[in-house]
């Protein structure tokens, strides 16, 4: 009998022990969902319209609902943004001619404040030329690009912990011109980004036809010359922004003045571009002026997506798995008038375009299966929008 109860004691307290485990487990479970991720989404514009800055506004990716937007900072036209990996710090060209009294534009430097949405200036430095135009960080997040597209010229600021740019580590001015007399008779430095592997640094300049090439320091952050030092674009294209494909084997090149983009192989390691399409982002109907402006590819890299200003479209390609090849899939009106950059949301879910001259901002939920985009009741107000980022919340 003694026996038997404890084989009975033991099996209750098995039970028990595996009942307790269980639960454990459920609670642990419990603790680590967390709540729909919600976005901060920050506004650059042109400050010559009634626009103040930069504004944000709140933004829920499970309903695809934009809360008010706000005034997050006062500055000149800070028409292009970046952020930081951490969602800390957040930088602005001011796209001007001349700032503090002296010749050329400005970057300034805000930290983040993601219960108000709004931004606390940190200070400003000179971007080196006038009208600078784009600025990017490094795969690193140590340093700081930025494109003037008046002074036809770039630079590079390492930046300190505190997250303000330092004094430059690199800055090159172009030289040449372009066929098309009215927008290249000098360079025109419009776009600066890294390639995947971070190892060079390349420029669109509008002005010359060229994308040029550098090799990149990243202890550094110097720039020297790459060989070969450009890819030569067509003439009178006026090649404007690009984007690399995930894998940073395949560049896509917006060309602004011929509507067209051109696709290229690339040997990220040399590297080297070889050219092998180039389509028009234009519906065959159209008639009339048009200029590109942004050009994405999704985080997959299965479809394209472009900006026409004129048709007032945003383009859809699918990109061929096999060569990297672009087929059009459909051109979507953009809600509103001069569709200037758009972004997609972090989720991929949605596509959010700023419409510069008709004051609006339009969002698009995004198919995931066919990428199409489809427009919804989702819109924000705000005076000539020109760029659009996201700050996680959580």
């Amino acid at each position: 009998m003694s026996i038997m109860n404890t084989l009975l004691k033991v099996s209750r307290q098995k039970w028990f022990s595996g009942f307790t485990v269980l639960l454990l487990s459920l609670q642990l479970f419990t603790s680590c969902k967390t709540p729909d991720q919600k976005y901060q989404v920050f506004v650059g514009t042109y400050t010559n319209t009634g626009s103040e800055g930069i504004y944000s506004f709140r933004f829920d990716p499970s309903t695809g609902v934009a809360d008010s937007i706000v005034l997050a900072a006062k500055t000149d036209n800070p028409s292009f943004l970046e952020i930081d990996r951490q969602g800390k710090f957040l930088y602005a060209v001011n796209e001007l001619d001349k700032s503090n009294n002296e010749p050329g534009g400005a970057v300034s430097t805000f930290s983040v404040n993601r219960k108000s949405g709004k931004l606390d200036f940190l200070g400003q430095v000179s971007s080196l030329g006038a009208w600078p135009a784009h600025l990017s960080l490094d795969k690193s997040g140590r340093f700081l690009m930025v494109s003037n597209y008046g002074g036809g010229n770039y630079a590079v600021f390492p930046l300190g912990n505190d997250g303000r740019p330092a004094k430059h580590s690199a800055f090159v001015q172009n030289e040449g011109s372009g066929a098309n007399a009215g927008r290249q008779d000098a360079p025109h430095a419009h776009y600066i980004q890294t390639t995947n592997n971070n190892r060079f640094v390349m420029v669109a300049d509008l002005g010359t036809d060229k994308i040029m090439i550098h090799r990149f320091d990243e202890t550094t952050g110097a720039l020297s010359p790459a060989n070969p030092g450009f890819i030569q674009s067509d003439p009178g294209a006026g090649p404007r922004h690009f984007a690399f494909s995930p894998s940073g084997k395949l560049l896509y090149v917006l060309n602004e003045l011929t509507s067209t983009i051109t696709v290229f192989d690339v040997d990220p390691a040399v590297p080297t571009f070889t050219g092998k399409q180039t389509i028009t982002t234009l519906p065959d109907q159209f008639t009339g002026d048009n200029t590109t402006a942004e050009i994405v590819v999704d985080a997959k890299g299965r479809f394209l997506y472009a900006s026409n200003r004129g048709d007032n479209s945003i383009v859809q390609y699918s990109i061929n798995p096999e060569d990297g090849s672009l087929t059009p899939v459909a051109w979507v009106p953009s809600g509103g008038e001069t569709p200037r950059n758009f972004e997609i949301d972090p989720t991929g879910k949605w596509l959010f375009v700023a419409n510069q001259n008709s004051d609006n901002i339009i969002i698009f939920s995004i198919d995931q299966e066919s990428g199409r985009l489809v427009k919804t009741a989702g819109s924000v107000k705000v005076s000539a929008p020109v760029c659009i980022r996201f700050v996680s919340l959580d």
